[in-house]
């Protein structure tokens, strides 16, 4: 992983913040940051949601720190931000299902935390640019595809609310503090180090892990609903190049996507074959809050980060099938 660089900049004089660096996205980016000689890369975690086996390979690193503390706490966001270059703010309570079981504390993280980052960021003497994770979810009811940034639906669940409020809070900010923040809206991420495990695991780990179990797996509704699937070494290069991106790119946000999509029959069948299994699925009801199709336009990013996905999702699959067994 992450054996060509997504950067041209000498990194190793700036210091970055990773919010949520204990979680999947998180410590793909903390690797990538190390990989590359970063003068320091610091983590704010509380581990509700991520791993510490995923930073353990870091500890020992001297450009690594670890900071354990809730982004609920403005003091600690502080803290953590202190001396910093960029942030990239990925800390968050994800899953639909999760936020309608429990919008409260989705609220709290992903509004209140991010509300409290937002004021250290204005506060902060030494950060340039504070990238956040957006998402998808945005456009809610939205039937049109390719999604476009400039157009959105009503979001269909608390947590595509939570989300929705980033960016709002993030255009205020920038208009009234003049902050530099640019939001990342990720469609459906998968790759090395995302737990299959927890009640509100994603849609790939689940199905590698009943492949590897030879467990059949469940499909919410009839699984010709579609999405678009991004690997995480795509993920990562739209961090790497919106910390370094020009003026013009400021307070924008964009699709981090491939730009294509699979429904989810054929990714459970594609899995399958990976596995060399001949299990069939069980299929349940449609999930509420779901949205049915996703497609993303990665055209404003392309020309403003100069984001191009380097693997496909069936490249990506291959590597995260390889990576799980």
């Amino acid at each position: 992983m992450y054996s060509n660089p997504h950067h041209t900049q000498d990194i190793s004089q700036l210091s970055f913040l990773v919010t949520g660096g204990g979680g999947f996205i998180g410590s793909n980016l903390v690797e990538y940051l190390l990989k590359y000689n970063a003068k320091k890369v610091r983590v704010l975690d509380n581990f509700s949601n991520g791993y510490r086996e995923n930073l353990e390979e870091f500890v020992q690193n001297p450009s690594f720190e670890l900071i354990e503390g809730d982004i609920r706490d403005l003091d600690t966001c502080k803290k953590a931000m202190d001396g910093m270059d960029y942030v990239s703010h990925q800390a968050a309570l994800g899953s639909v299902p999760r936020s309608i079981n429990d919008p409260a504390t989705t609220n709290e993280v992903n509004i209140s935390g991010f509300l409290n980052m937002m004021i250290a960021l204005k506060d902060s003497k030494t950060v340039k640019r504070m990238i956040y994770a957006a998402s998808s979810s945005t456009y809610g009811d939205s039937k049109s595809l390719p999604k476009i940034e400039e157009k959105i639906g009503k979001p269909l669940s608390p947590y595509a609310v939570t989300k929705y409020v980033n960016e709002l809070y993030a255009d205020v900010f920038g208009t009234t503090y003049d902050t530099d923040v640019i939001g990342l809206r990720y469609f459906n991420v998968f790759g090395p180090k995302q737990s299959p495990n927890g009640a509100y695991a994603a849609v790939i780990p689940l199905f590698m892990q009943a492949l590897k179990d030879n467990n059949p797996s469940k499909i919410n509704g009839d699984g010709e609903q579609t999405r678009d699937f991004t690997f995480i070494d795509n993920v990562v290069q739209a961090n790497v190049k919106g910390f370094f991106a020009s003026n013009e790119a400021k307070n924008e946000v964009f699709n981090v996507a491939c730009g294509e999509r699979i429904t989810i029959n054929y990714l459970w069948d594609s899995l399958r074959v990976a596995a060399g299994s001949k299990l069939d699925a069980i299929y349940g009801p449609p999930r509420q809050g779901d949205v049915r199709d996703s497609l993303a336009d990665i055209s404003k990013a392309e020309r403003l980060l100069g984001y191009k996905p380097r693997y496909t999702v069936r490249e990506g699959l291959k590597i995260t099938w390889d990576s799980f067994n």
